[in-house]
Formats: C-alpha cells, structure tokens, sequence
C-alpha cells in the first residue's frame, strides 16, 4: 500500500471514528463533547491536506536538487584531466 493510500484511509478512519463519537454523544445530550469531537475531525482532514502538501512540496525539492546534483556531475566530468 502506498503511503497516499496509507494516510488517506487512516485518515478516513480517524475521522468517520471521531464523527460516530460526536454524534453518540450528540445523542446522550453531551453537545460539548460532541462539538470537541467534530471539531478535531475538522482538524484531522486539515492536517492530512497539510500533510500532503508538504509532502508533494518535499518530492519536488528532492527532484530539483536530483537536477543539481547531475549537472554538477557533467560540469566535473567535463572538465576533468586525464
């Protein structure tokens, strides 16, 4: 399984878990308790776009400094003695 695939169910379980809490406890008359549960639903979906985003930012400066990397290679191949 892919780490997407990975985070994205873990996240979903996360959050159908905490929203089943809020509206059980929504149920019983513990409406705090109900909106701490939806709000750190809230905060795990924003968490995992966060997350992603900085992955995909991370897998972009990996490729960049790849680039670096090889075309420093050239610039010594190029100009080494022999």
């Amino acid at each position: 399984m892919s780490t997407y695939a990975f985070t994205r169910a873990a996240t979903i379980f996360a959050v159908g878990f905490l929203l089943l809490n809020a509206v059980l406890l929504a149920m019983v008359n513990q409406i705090t308790w109900a909106a701490v549960c939806a709000g750190v639903a809230l905060l795990v979906v924003i968490g995992w776009f966060r997350f992603r985003r900085t992955m995909a930012e991370l897998a972009d400066a990996r490729r960049e400094m790849k680039r670096d990397i090889e075309s420093l290679r050239d610039l010594l191949h190029t100009h080494r003695k022999e």
